[in-house]
């Protein structure tokens, strides 16, 4: 059987710039900032979503062992859009987004690679939820899937690659696209799923696209701190006062701190919602900020030229150090 389409679809493995953020104990980066609450925002028009179907498949809760609760289910939601799909007889491509920790909603109004070659290659595009996310929540709803370490036990990678193995194979089935390839993709933390995917089911996936996927960045497989020196650059390129500003505001913070009101002092300054026990908690916090924004340099709306336009240009002229900072919060 040929296969015209696969060759516009070669493996493809990209490892860019991870997302990151740090941890409170840790200096290995979270897998990224979603929101876990439904998006406001609705989704724009543009993206086509009326060529949207929605559908929910009866998912394993717990796909690797025996015992009579891992045959529970729960409704695990997807999308597919074939407006540009050259169809199962043209053994015509399938383009499956491999769903991260956000709502189903965040990733159709945010994909813009679907949207560009889903046409182009005439894909089946899916879109899948991660599990524990959106609608797709086991034990009927959030308060009772997230209440222990029971119930969370099922939130992990392995169990979202096994349930994304599980809706792909289903819609092969629906759409007798047996000889459809299929090319997984995911950003970030997805990215990770999306590599791993391949390596794990590639009687599924012919390949996959890994954008932004921290697949490195594990403890003890790369410089403690090597992310950061990275951060630093990004903002020593964009301004060199902002750099030394931000450099400024860690002594500033300690100095502070160590006065008998200090964490008073600071409390009130950045308006924290509780006072602060440790000063530690405030340098955590902007850290996350500047973390986030290098990875949106360049882009429309860059974070970072507009940090450091808040700190370099404070209004009213104010020059204490930290109510420059305080500009980024």
């Amino acid at each position: 059987m040929s296969f015209p389409f696969t060759i516009l679809l070669p493996l493809v493995f990209l490892i860019l710039s991870p997302y990151f953020v740090s941890f409170t104990h840790s200096k290995v980066a979270r897998l990224g900032i979603s929101p876990t609450t439904r998006p406001t925002e609705t989704v724009d028009a543009s993206a086509s979503t009326s060529d949207l179907k929605f559908f929910y498949y009866d998912q394993i809760l717990d796909h690797f062992s025996f015992t009579p609760e891992s045959y529970q289910t729960f409704q695990q939601r997807y999308a597919v859009d074939s407006k540009h799909w050259a169809g199962a007889n043209a053994s015509a491509p399938i383009l499956a987004f491999l769903g991260e920790e956000a709502w189903l909603e965040v990733d159709l109004h945010d994909v813009g690679f679907f949207q560009d070659n889903g046409p182009r290659l005439k894909a089946l595009c899916v879109y899948i939820e991660h599990r524990y996310y959106g609608m797709s929540m086991p034990f009927g709803s959030a308060k009772e899937a997230l209440k222990n370490a029971t119930t969370l036990g099922y939130l992990n990678a392995a169990q979202a690659l096994a349930d994304y193995a599980a809706i792909l194979v289903h819609v092969k089935e629906k759409y007798s696209a047996k000889h459809s390839p299929i090319i997984v993709v995911g950003a970030s933390y997805g990215g990770m799923l999306a590599a791993w995917f391949r390596l794990k089911y590639p009687h599924i996936a012919l390949g996959a696209l890994a954008s932004s996927a921290p697949l490195l960045y594990f403890e003890d497989t790369r410089p403690k701190y090597g992310y950061y020196h990275v951060i630093t650059n990004v903002f020593k390129e964009t301004s060199e006062r902002c750099y030394k500003t931000i450099r400024k505001s860690w002594r500033e913070i300690d100095r502070v701190a160590a006065k008998s009101n200090g964490l008073l002092i600071l409390s009130k300054k950045f308006r924290t919602c509780a006072p602060l026990s440790r000063s530690f908690d405030i340098k955590d916090f902007l850290d996350s900020i500047y973390a986030e924004a290098v990875q949106f340099k360049g882009n429309p709306g860059d974070w970072v030229a507009t940090l450091c336009n808040a700190i370099d240009n404070p209004p009213n002229r104010k020059n204490y150090v930290l109510d420059r900072i305080l500009l980024t919060c």
